[in-house]
């Protein structure tokens, strides 16, 4: 099974600026790439909107994934809006308390995707993927977009981290297997592993952050997508900057 995960695309409305960068363009070259690397399923991972969830963002860009012809599936983050996006990519029967989280099989892996776009794993939501690994009882791959570990870069660790970590991190670590976590949100490329967790940040399609500042800096706009691999009880993933 290969999957290719894209993540933090800040696409903004026709004509507004997004701090100087062209945005859809970066969209469309990532897409692209996509197109080019062909993989079995896609991931997009939140932040499809600039600022706030808005409907012509996701209206626009629906249909440059639709063309790829590929199977994709998509979450919210904290700079979109789960029903406005379930609306538009018609999703609504995903929707549970107006979040997007639900779990599929792709390929031979139990996958399960989140939805924290409020900056935290909701009371119900966490309760369901506790339920949900109490129930599968085996290795999981995880699809959110906040990372739900620090990850040594302090802008985003202090200032924007996923709020209630704790909590999810004792219902990650009470799963007596392995838990691969694909995320985004820190614009950054990481991996951090703690007890049967493994988390890989996904660098952003708007820019990336410096991991060593306390204040916030851009790092560079390089623009990146992440590759993932599995089979045979092993997975692999690499990223892949244009």
């Amino acid at each position: 099974m290969r999957i290719v995960q894209i993540t933090d695309l800040h696409v903004g409305q026709e004509g507004q600026d997004t701090q100087g960068v062209d945005v859809r363009a970066n969209f469309l070259k990532i897409r692209d790439v996509i197109q080019s690397l062909n993989p079995d399923h896609v991931v997009v991972s939140g932040d499809l909107c600039f600022t706030d969830g808005e409907k012509p963002v996701y209206n626009w860009i629906k249909p440059h994934l639709d063309e790829l012809n590929i199977p994709y599936d998509i979450i919210s983050g904290n700079h979109d809006d789960s029903v406005l996006l379930a609306q538009a990519f018609g999703l609504e029967d995903l929707l549970i308390n107006k979040e997007l989280y639900f779990h599929k099989k792709l390929g031979n892996k139990e996958v399960l995707f989140l939805d924290t776009s409020i900056g935290s794993v909701s009371d119900e939501q966490l309760k369901w993927l506790k339920d949900k690994l109490n129930h599968l009882q085996q290795d999981v791959i995880i699809f959110m977009h906040h990372p739900p570990v620090n990850a040594g870069v302090p802008f985003m660790d202090a200032n924007h981290s996923l709020k209630n970590k704790k909590a999810v991190q004792n219902v990650l670590f009470s799963h007596p297997y392995h838990v691969t976590i694909f995320s985004g949100h820190y614009h950054v490329e990481k991996t951090i592993r703690k007890k049967n967790v493994v988390v890989h940040i996904t660098p952003s399609c708007f820019f990336q952050i410096d991991q060593h500042s306390e204040a916030f800096k851009v790092d560079h706009h390089r623009i990146g997508l992440r590759e993932i691999f599995y089979e045979d009880g092993i997975i692999m993933s690499t990223v892949r900057y244009l």
